[in-house]
C-alpha cells in the first residue's frame, strides 16, 4: 500500500490551546500505534494574521509535550509557486472564475440561500459574468478573488470517527474561494495541494472542519488526484462550558502559559489522555506509554467540556 502518513498542521495565528493539544495528542498516537510518517506543516499564509514569534513558540510546546514528528518542518509560505499553479489550471479547464464581490455584499444578497447552520452560501453572483481577471478588475476596480465552481452533487464518504457522511455541495456550501484578491491561496486549496504533494493518507483533525472535506474531495478530484483523498478522522472538538469551541472568552488555556507558570506537561498529558478516552491517572510522564493504550472506540464522542 505504500508509505502511510500524516500531518500534524498548527497556524501560528494564535497560541496552542488544550484544544489543539488534545487533536494533536490523538493524531500523534494513531501515527504511532500504526507507524505513520508524521509531518510538521506550518500553515503560515493567513497574511496579517500571522505571528511570527507563535512559530518558535508553537514548536515549544510540541517537544514539551513530546509530539515528535518526521523531517524537517514544511513552511506553507514557501509553496505559493505550487498554488499557483493548481489555481492555474482550475481557471483553464473552467473549474473555477474570478469573483469581485465583497463579503458584505454577498452576506446582503436578496438572493443568497444559507445553509443549515445560518451561513450564507455564495448565491453565483459572478460565476460565468468575466472572461478574466483583467476583465473582472476591470469591471470593479479592484482586484478579483478566484471561487472554485461547485457541481451540482451529493458528495459521500466515511468519517473514521463521524461515520457516513454526505454533502449536497451545490446547495449547502456553494461555490467557495480558492485564491483571495490580493493572490493568496485560500486554506481549501492550500490544503489539498500540500496533502497531495506530501503524500498524506491520513488527515485526523476537529469536527468543526467536517464540512471542508466534501469541499476538499472536489478540489482533488478536479485536478486529478482523486486517487491521493486521504482517510479522515474529525474528533469532537474541546469546548467552552458555552459549548462554543474554546478560545480567550473561556480564559488562557494556552499551553505557553501553563508551561511557563511551572505547570509540568505530566499533569497536561494526563488531562489529555483522560480527553482522548484513556485512563492513564493525573500524571503521564512519558508520552509513549498512551500508545498502547488508546483505542480510537473508546475516544469520546461529544464535545469535551473544559471548565
Amino acid at each position: 500500500m505504500g508509505e502511510m502518513i500524516t500531518r500534524l498542521a498548527p497556524s501560528p495565528t494564535g497560541a496552542l490551546h488544550l484544544g489543539n493539544a488534545r487533536t494533536f495528542l490523538v493524531n500523534w498516537i494513531m501515527a504511532r500505534q500504526e507507524g505513520w510518517r508524521i509531518l510538521l506543516r506550518i500553515e503560515d499564509l493567513d497574511g496579517p494574521r500571522i505571528k511570527r514569534d507563535l512559530v518558535t513558540e508553537l514548536m515549544e510546546d510540541l517537544s514539551w509535550l513530546g509530539l515528535d514528528y518526521d523531517g524537517a518542518p514544511i513552511y506553507q509560505s514557501s509553496r505559493r509557486g505550487e498554488y499557483a499553479t493548481a489555481i492555474e489550471k482550475l481557471l483553464r479547464v473552467g473549474l473555477a472564475y474570478p469573483c469581485v464581490c465583497s463579503r458584505r455584499e454577498v452576506e446582503t444578497a436578496a438572493s443568497a440561500p444559507h445553509a443549515e447552520d445560518g451561513s450564507t452560501v455564495y448565491p453565483g453572483t459572478c460565476r460565468g459574468r468575466f472572461a478574466t481577471m483583467a476583465e473582472a478588475q476591470a469591471f470593479s476596480g479592484r482586484p478579483a478573488a478566484i471561487r472554485f465552481r461547485v457541481p451540482d452533487q451529493t458528495v459521500r464518504w466515511t468519517d473514521g470517527v463521524a461515520g457516513e457522511q454526505s454533502c449536497d455541495v451545490a446547495r449547502q456550501l456553494g461555490d467557495f474561494v480558492i485564491a483571495k484578491a490580493d493572490g493568496t491561496a485560500a486554506y481549501q486549496l492550500a490544503v489539498v495541494v500540500d496533502d497531495a504533494d506530501g503524500g498524506v493518507t491520513h488527515v485526523v483533525r476537529g469536527d468543526d472542519l467536517l464540512d471542508s472535506t466534501p469541499r476538499q474531495m472536489l478540489l482533488y478530484q478536479s485536478l486529478g488526484m482523486a486517487e491521493k483523498i486521504p482517510k479522515y478522522f474529525h474528533l469532537p472538538l474541546v469546548v467552552g462550558p458555552d459549548r462554543r469551541r474554546l478560545a480567550k472568552r473561556h480564559g488562557d488555556t494556552r499551553l505557553a502559559t501553563y508551561r511557563e507558570s511551572g505547570v509540568p506537561a505530566s499533569r497536561i498529558l494526563g488531562l489529555l489522555a483522560k480527553w482522548s478516552g484513556i485512563d492513564a491517572g493525573e500524571h503521564v510522564h512519558d508520552i509513549r506509554s498512551l500508545i498502547g493504550r488508546f483505542d480510537l472506540s473508546l475516544l469520546p464522542r461529544s464535545p469535551i467540556v473544559c471548565d
